[in-house]
């Protein structure tokens, strides 16, 4: 065993190696420790700290994604029905993740829940008669199930000023406008907690994170990956690991690349950076306590959603709204101008180019979002809180995401929206491709990677019962198990202290 050049030690042959240092590497390995204690872990990470990208909060809109609030996962049907399948599974997957979270607590690997997550209202709002109409739809749509029943409606301005009374302040009284709200909400910083879960996993025999190390070169031999790495001249060597896991979130597609696998073949990416106005405003920011989403532009990508939102970081609250997306050829905030054009290759050359070709109305949405000048962002800021003044917002410049562009056989190559998890035939190398709801839907998507990857393990009693214990969901269907639902929300909410 060898050490970088803090001195800490290095596994330069782990079971497992995990490449990038946010909320899904986070995720994974404490996973791992859990089911497989005896089994080595490597962890690096390009950037002298982790959970600077995708996973900081500032680079993250650090909403709880629960389909509480985003009208995008609810569609019009082609009857003119709403279809509330998708906001389903995305409710059920956040539940998970909490149930995951309260195990974590009640266990000793988190302490203090309020460091990283916070119980906030979620709501929906909407202007104009047709789109009042349509909300009060979904709203009879989604209350239909359980895990919605505690959704409120109104179209009444009062009752919306008592819940965000700056949606109401100058607006106009006869302007129709509608509302719901569900108070079970959250607010995440999930660069806080990605930071308590490596620092538990870093504390651990069989462990060890490097820093400022950064993977230049991934290839297969006999029996394990050899993973190069770069950085500080100490930083330079090859591990050789039995299996690796990509979560370098926007810097995944480069990385699968390099590895050759056949199934990552045909993947590309299109790079959208995020803005968010910040509120100066210390009355301002009191007065608004909720995350209030409202219908995305026609043409936007379902991460352009805007929304009003109350944040509290390192315990301080703040006020954002937006997003405003913007364009950088980066497939990560600190990368570079050529990641774009450096991730071009043969096999993804015809899906990217159809995919641009299919999608003009997107091209158009980003050429917009760019020309904006300050004030252009206060007018858009003014459809939610009609009293916004300019000088009491400053822009600042959230994460980069990294959209997927795959293989189609009817269009030759879509873009496609949320993630997706590429692994090789054998399971010994795979990644996450993709966005949001992301760092939300953490745990399912990692169970996904588990049940990829380690298939025989999975079926054993050993790892059922180890994970009956950290998600004793997992294989429970919860739209379709009310007592389930009720009971393992009220124990995470108990751990979680979102309990009065």
């Amino acid at each position: 065993m060898k050490t970088d050049r803090t001195g800490d030690a290095l596994i330069e042959s782990p079971d497992v190696l995990l490449i990038g240092g946010g909320i899904m590497s986070a995720t994974l390995g404490i996973m791992l420790r859990q089911l497989a204690p005896q089994w080595t872990i490597q962890i690096v990470e390009g950037l002298p700290r982790v959970a600077q990208e995708s996973s900081s909060a500032w680079n993250n809109a650090g909403t709880g994604h629960a389909a509480l609030c985003e009208l995008n996962y609810t569609a019009i049907t082609a009857d003119g029905g709403i279809d509330i399948s998708k906001a389903l599974g995305i409710n059920e997957q956040f539940e998970t993740t909490k149930h995951f979270w309260g195990s974590l607590i009640r266990q000793g690997v988190l302490a203090d829940p309020a460091s990283f997550v916070r119980p906030c209202p979620h709501m929906s709002f909407v202007r104009g008669s047709e789109n009042q109409a349509f909300l009060k739809k979904r709203h009879a749509a989604m209350t239909r199930s359980h895990l919605f029943e505690a959704m409120a409606f109104t179209e009444d301005p009062a009752q919306i000023e008592q819940w965000a009374p700056l949606l109401t302040r100058g607006r106009p009284t006869d302007e129709p406008i509608a509302a719901t709200r569900v108070e079970q909400g959250t607010d995440v910083n999930y660069g806080a907690l990605t930071e308590h879960l490596l620092a538990y996993l870093k504390s651990c025999d069989g462990v060890a994170l490097a820093l400022e190390t950064k993977v230049t070169g991934l290839s297969r031999d006999k029996d394990a990956w050899r993973v190069k790495t770069a950085g500080p001249v100490a930083a330079r060597r090859t591990f050789r690991a039995r299996h690796v896991f990509i979560g370098a979130g926007g810097g995944a597609l480069p990385l699968l690349q390099k590895s050759g696998i056949p199934e990552g073949k045909g993947f590309g990416g299109f790079p959208v950076s995020g803005q968010f106005l910040v509120c100066k405003a210390p009355d301002i920011i009191e007065a608004h306590r909720a995350k209030v989403y409202g219908k995305a532009a026609v043409g936007a990508p379902p991460m352009s959603v805007p929304h009003l939102d109350t944040r509290v970081i390192g315990g301080e609250r703040s006020l954002l709204f937006g997003p405003y997306a913007g364009f950088s050829p980066k497939f990560l905030k600190t990368g570079s101008n050529l990641d774009l054009f450096t991730s071009v290759r043969p096999d993804n050359l015809l899906p990217m180019l159809a995919a641009g070709r299919d999608n003009m109305p997107l091209t158009r949405y980003l050429v917009n979002e760019c020309r904006k000048t300050h004030a252009n962002r206060c007018e858009n800021l003014r459809e939610f809180f009609p009293e916004a003044r300019d000088e009491d917002w400053t822009l600042i410049t959230a994460g980069q995401r990294v959209q997927i562009i795959k293989k189609d056989p009817q269009t030759t190559g879509k873009l496609q929206f949320g993630t997706e998890v590429v692994a090789s035939a054998d399971g010994s190398l795979a990644t996450v491709l993709g966005a949001s709801p992301g760092a939300s839907t953490a745990v399912s998507i990692i169970l996904q990677v588990l049940e990829t990857c380690f298939p025989d393990q999975m079926g054993s009693d050993a790892w059922k019962a180890a994970l009956s214990e950290m998600v004793p969901a997992y294989g429970i269907n919860l739209a379709e198990d009310p007592s389930a639902y009720a009971e393992l929300g009220e124990r995470a909410a108990a751990a979680l202290q979102f309990s009065a």
